[in-house]
């Protein structure tokens, strides 16, 4: 696993003011009094918790319950409005981002090879040739998701489970010691799911932190042991079976029905 190099952390540092990158320490994402808001409404209220460096986390919330939004402001894509985050070990330029795939845009004219050849990126540059070990890389990282015979196949020859099987060879060439999953199972097939739960798995095991944004509970109570259960200006975290509980569920409903009534009863309903 490599990590960016002390220029990044410089560059990063000044243009988000509140995130912030330490070299010492035990590896971990720190979250202190966190608040995203955007011009109409807040998105996530005065959040405290930390992720640990190896471990596998979701989140889990109501739609519009700032998940997605979590993600992108640890990545430096959203810009938060107060608090304090801070990556101990390495920056966000580190993390390896699977967005949701509604968000991805199959129609440009590129092979799966194509594709897993972006998770080599900082190893090879814009211009520069794939060298033996690194094709190497892509055929093994194809091979891991099942689809060894697939590197000249279009995008849009796939169905959606290949399509994620694909995205997954990406991040394993991406070799990150942390990876953020967007509803990553959101529309796959039950077969796909089983193999890229293992996978992660396997990332858990190699010592890297992997948090998923999840909507399937029932997933997340099997496979995932620590859970952040959030809805705005309500959040739990720590041990999934201590997280998702009736009450907290309970708890996490009503502030999310309360945050809707508010909203429908402004001007902007």
């Amino acid at each position: 696993m490599e990590h960016a190099s002390p220029s990044f952390w410089n560059i990063f540092q000044k243009k988000h003011k509140v995130i912030h990158c330490e070299a010492g320490g035990p590896p971990e994402i720190e979250i202190r009094d966190l608040t995203v808001a955007y011009p109409r409404n807040t998105v996530i209220s005065e959040l405290t918790c930390h992720f640990n460096v190896p471990s596998l986390w979701a989140i889990v919330g109501p739609n519009g319950g700032g998940k997605s939004t979590l993600l992108r402001t640890l990545l430096g894509l959203q810009k938060p409005t107060t608090g304090k985050v801070i990556f101990r070990g390495f920056c966000p330029c580190d993390v390896a981002y699977l967005a949701q795939q509604n968000q991805l845009d199959r129609r440009f004219p590129l092979t799966v090879g194509d594709t897993i050849a972006m998770g080599l990126f900082r190893e090879v540059g814009i211009f520069r040739r794939y060298t033996k070990e690194q094709r190497g890389k892509m055929q093994a990282a194809l091979e891991q998701v099942g689809l060894a015979s697939f590197a000249k196949t279009p995008l849009q020859a796939l169905s959606g489970g290949q399509f994620q099987r694909v995205l997954f060879a990406r991040l394993i060439l991406q070799d990150a010691p942390v990876i953020f999953l967007d509803e990553p199972f959101t529309g796959v097939d039950t077969r796909t799911i089983a193999d890229l739960i293992k996978l992660v798995h396997v990332w858990v095991q190699e010592k890297r932190l992997v948090i998923a944004v999840l909507h399937d509970t029932a997933l997340v109570n099997e496979h995932f042991p620590n859970t952040l259960l959030l809805a705005r200006q309500f959040y739990r975290e720590g041990a999934t079976e201590k997280v998702l509980t009736k009450t907290n569920i309970e708890s996490m409903i009503e502030t999310s029905q309360a945050w809707e009534a508010m909203i429908g009863e402004g001007p902007h309903g």
